[in-house]
């Protein structure tokens, strides 16, 4: 069994999958909270957010009929930051002068790239292996066995702050669930949502959310760029608050039910009514308006977003897609816009793979970290099995080879 936790600004996102008697892998149980002790991704308030993820599992617990433990969840905006390292060793010598590439040289060339100096209030959270080069060979994903000189090899560290991660596992484990694992939002969000061929040709992950909009950039297979943006949907809601002076709750409101970012989408004579604030009439205006404010506002995310990808990365051709995930991914016109912005047309919504269960209550894209993180436990496990069932040959292999040298022994002396 494995539990995704996703712990996100405005909701708390559970799913649990489990492998039934046939060996599929299903997911069996979901739940949603919304939140609460979190502000832009952070949490805040650690009783606050402790209980509302008590909730949600047990919830999924009833839904799937499980005992929950553990979980595997993410963590995403600012406090996460991603660095690009290089190593490079010589192979060493080994038998009669071979120089073959082994898991020792795959070794010292990490410790290579990882001796950099990682401030003492940060934790590394991952690395990933992006490729190694052989003498001049470049573009190896596994180098094992090859002969050469020289090993390089680059990888991408995604570091998060301490502190983060100790309010993510005090929540968690105040709320009575152990913490397996701690996975970057949008590296989640890319297991349930990407492609293996926009893997190895270039994409972008965009995650929409309510307080951040975190990006990842893939390429031949591995991130090459992490970063973040400290503003996402919840701006959007102040923004339609404050221009027509409404609540928040019917802001947020008007936003999903009525709310686009792009104006050829909209009829020119069509209206929409809120609730007058303090007791005032409600008011009618057009929807073109409501359009104009969050265009604005959306717009000017996207933007940033696209700079820092140009300033921050080393990347000058995508061949995959732009790939939109979070609940800002739901907004009408946001792949029309993106693609405005970014000046390409590929561009789509991800959305979750599909695992059995109740297939609805966890289609949308608001889903696609949950379910990433739950595919991500599974592959885990996939790995780990194998590795077992590995072992357990070679200890039947040497079992087998020590009896036939038993018998050969008994058979000479007697």
């Amino acid at each position: 069994m494995v539990v995704g936790l996703d712990i996100g600004t405005s909701n708390v996102r559970v799913v649990i999958g489990e492998t039934d008697v046939d060996g599929r892998f299903r997911i069996i149980g979901t739940a949603s909270e919304k939140s609460s002790g979190m502000r832009n991704g952070n949490i805040v308030n650690i009783e606050a957010a402790s209980n509302v993820i008590r909730k949600a599992i047990e919830n999924a617990e009833q839904n799937g009929g499980v005992d929950v433990h553990s979980v595997i969840t993410d963590i995403g905006g600012e406090q996460i930051e991603g660095l690009n390292t290089t190593g490079k060793v010589a192979i060493s010598k080994k038998g009669r002068g071979s120089r073959e590439v082994d898991a020792d040289d795959v070794r010292r060339v990490k410790e290579s790239a990882f001796a950099i100096k990682i401030p003492d209030d940060r934790e590394i959270l991952c690395d990933v292996c992006q490729e190694f080069t052989v003498d001049d060979n470049r573009g190896v994903k596994d180098p094992i066995n090859q002969i050469g000189y020289k090993l390089e090899g680059s990888f991408h560290i995604i570091s998060a702050s301490r502190t983060t991660l100790q309010n993510i596992k005090s929540s968690v484990g105040r709320a009575g669930y152990f913490v397996d694992t701690i996975l970057p939002k949008t590296l989640a969000c890319s297991y349930s949502v990407v492609t293996k061929d926009e893997r190895d040709l270039g994409s972008i992950i965009i995650d929409l959310g309510a307080g951040t909009t975190d990006i990842l950039v893939i390429l031949n297979d591995s991130p090459v760029f992490t970063d973040s943006v400290p503003v996402g949907g919840n701006m959007i809601t102040q923004d339609i608050y404050i221009e027509k002076g409404i609540s928040l709750a019917d802001a947020e409101t008007l936003k999903i039910q009525s709310g686009s970012c792009w104006m050829e989408n909209i009829n020119p004579d069509e209206t929409v009514i809120v609730n007058g604030l303090g007791g005032r009439p409600p008011q009618e205006f057009p929807r073109s308006e409501l359009c104009e404010i969050i265009t604005a506002r959306m717009e000017e995310i996207l933007m940033i977003v696209r700079d820092k990808i140009m300033e921050g990365s080393t990347i000058t051709r995508l061949a995959g897609n732009i790939i939109l995930t979070g609940g800002g991914a739901n907004l009408d016109g946001i792949v029309e816009l993106v693609q405005d912005v970014f000046g390409t047309s590929a561009v789509r919504v991800g959305f979750p793979e599909k695992m059995g269960g109740i297939e609805e209550d966890y289609a949308g894209p608001e889903w696609d970290a949950a379910v990433g993180l739950v595919i991500y436990g599974r592959g885990r496990e996939n790995s780990r099995a194998t590795k077992r069932t590995k072992k357990a040959k070679v200890v039947s292999s040497e079992k087998t080879g020590n009896l036939e040298n038993i018998k050969k022994i008994i058979k000479k002396f007697f």
